[in-house]
């Protein structure tokens, strides 16, 4: 019987990443042999063992108010040393310019001064918040997690889409999906050399340790989670528990004597760092939305007082704003002196008369996105839309233009991926997060691969019904084109890497 790969025939017009027309990237070379090997039944077998894990472990995620095991495709993206290398540099680049950007709007504002944006973009985001205005946190950072949304372009050149700065989520199934593959196809990834992703919890718990208020040596650290009917849950539940602190609901927290206090069984005990879950505008009934229970009355003036540090800060959302994304590339240059690594998509700023005159001739040919949108939410593939919802459409961008902005279809890059018992074409995008202590913004080597399940469906978002890969980084440009011996067993242990390359003692649990 003819392999399932083999079956597989790559999409004309896109950026294959595992072939190249009819030929097997290097990269997936080993890959390409063992699917090719394994009888079909065996791959179908093992794929829907991974399917059950997933629902048997209580990894999920809420889609449309149902809370459904969060599909994991078997055959996984994999990006080589070399591409990881830009990614990496590219990511810390944005992270520390957002950081800069962040510090002036609620600082100094001599962005605005300079001319570098104006300050009307930033006054009228639904994000920037005045009562953020003055607060530093004690050691600088307010962007503690970061999660950049890349997409592979028709060329094979990976495009920035959008900065997310408030609480990016998706890490969680980083971990999970590793583990998952590692046990469903422990000789796959035995042939690879491949960046583990196990430390990420340590590695966040240490950043948030150091971002305590001044004179705090041994922090207590929370994560406020909205409870158990928000759609990442899981995911709160899982860093809560991996970095050994206490997941909490706003109920468990209140303010006193400049200090917020969680109520526990040995009385009142006081937090120092908070790892929020939850939206500003639910975070602060005293500032915010009075109707919120989700939040802890009182906690922004407590952490204005140096008090408590929010992670991440109040107010990070108008760094991620997509008008405002646009302007990233002339952040970079004015605070960094350096040109931009990774390249934005091609972007029109709807409140631009000149901009909204050509996209409203040409709206059939775009992708149209609200600014402070999230989650696939609002987001019009023109090009699939029906005369009706394009002329809701302009009528929405006529009436609020700094509300959109459009861009063209992205052709995203595919993978194949395991549809009803064969592999198809599938698009993917990919999100490496970032971690900053202060010191330094750290990458984790992988990130999330989500994957649009539906036939030439562009939005890959979970909440949109999608789904996700594991995401392998190699650690050198040989692994993948070595004679098979070579990679036969697993790494050696002796000299085992932590995610970032730093030798470890313990052995790849991931």
């Amino acid at each position: 019987m003819e392999s399932l790969v083999n079956r597989y025939h790559p999409p004309e017009g896109v950026y294959d990443e595992m072939f190249d027309g009819e030929e097997v990237r290097s990269s997936y070379g080993l890959s390409y042999e063992l699917m090719s090997d394994m009888p079909n039944t065996e791959f179908i077998d093992r794929a829907d063992y991974v399917r059950s894990t997933y629902l048997d472990q209580g990894v999920t995620f809420d889609v449309g108010g149902v809370e459904s095991p969060f599909p994991l495709d078997v055959v996984p993206r994999i990006i080589t040393a070399a591409d990881w290398a830009q990614i990496e540099a590219g990511v810390q680049q944005r992270v520390t310019a957002l950081e800069a950007f962040l510090a002036d709007v609620y600082g100094s504002g001599k962005v605005f001064g300079d001319g570098v944006i104006p300050r009307r973009i930033v006054a009228t985001s639904t994000h920037y918040h005045r009562v953020a205005h003055g607060i530093r946190p004690p050691n600088g950072v307010r962007i503690h997690v970061s999660g950049t949304d890349l997409v592979r372009d028709a060329s094979g050149v990976f495009r920035v889409l959008e900065d997310n700065v408030r609480i990016p989520s998706g890490v969680s199934y980083v971990m999970t999906n590793r583990r998952a593959m590692s046990t469903a196809f422990p000789e796959w990834m035995g042939r690879y050399q491949v960046r583990p992703v196990h430390g990420y919890p340590q590695l966040l718990l240490e950043a948030l340790r150091a971002a305590a208020p001044e004179g705090i040596n041994e922090p207590t650290v929370v994560v406020l989670t909205p409870g158990v009917h928000n759609s990442a849950y899981f995911e709160h539940a899982l860093l809560a528990r991996m970095m050994g602190v206490e997941l909490v609901e706003g109920s468990d927290l209140f303010c006193e004597s400049g200090q917020v206090k969680a109520r526990t069984t040995k009385g009142a005990q006081p937090v120092h760092v908070i790892y929020r879950r939850v939206d500003d505008d639910f975070l602060d009934p005293m500032y915010f939305r009075p109707d919120s229970v989700l939040g802890v009355a009182g906690v922004l003036a407590v952490a204005a007082a140096g008090g408590v540090t929010i992670a991440n800060a109040v107010g990070n959302g108008v760094a991620d704003d997509k008008l405002i994304c646009t302007y990233v590339p002339d952040l970079i240059r004015y605070y960094l002196d350096a040109e931009p690594i990774l390249a934005g998509v091609d972007t029109w700023r709807l409140e631009n008369p000149k901009d909204r005159v050509e996209v409203l001739d040409r709206l059939e040919e775009m992708v149209v996105k609200p600014v402070d949108g999230s989650g696939g939410k609002g987001v019009v593939i023109c090009p699939k839309a029906s005369p009706k919802e394009l002329d809701i459409l302009r009528a929405a961008i006529l009436e609020e233009p700094r509300n959109w902005i459009a861009q063209p279809v992205v052709q995203l890059s595919t993978v194949p991926t395991m549809i009803d018992g064969e592999l198809g074409a599938r698009h993917v995008d990919l999100r490496p997060f970032a971690v900053n202590d202060g010191e330094s913004v750290k990458v984790l080597p992988g990130g999330l691969t989500r994957v649009a399940l539906g036939e030439g469906q562009l939005i890959v978002n979970s909440s949109q019904g999608g789904g996700s890969k594991d995401t392998w980084v190699l650690m050198d440009e040989g692994v993948g084109s070595q004679p098979r011996a070579q990679f036969w067993g697993p790494p050696d242990m002796t000299d085992e890497r932590d995610m970032f390359g730093v030798v470890a003692t313990q052995s790849q649990e991931s």
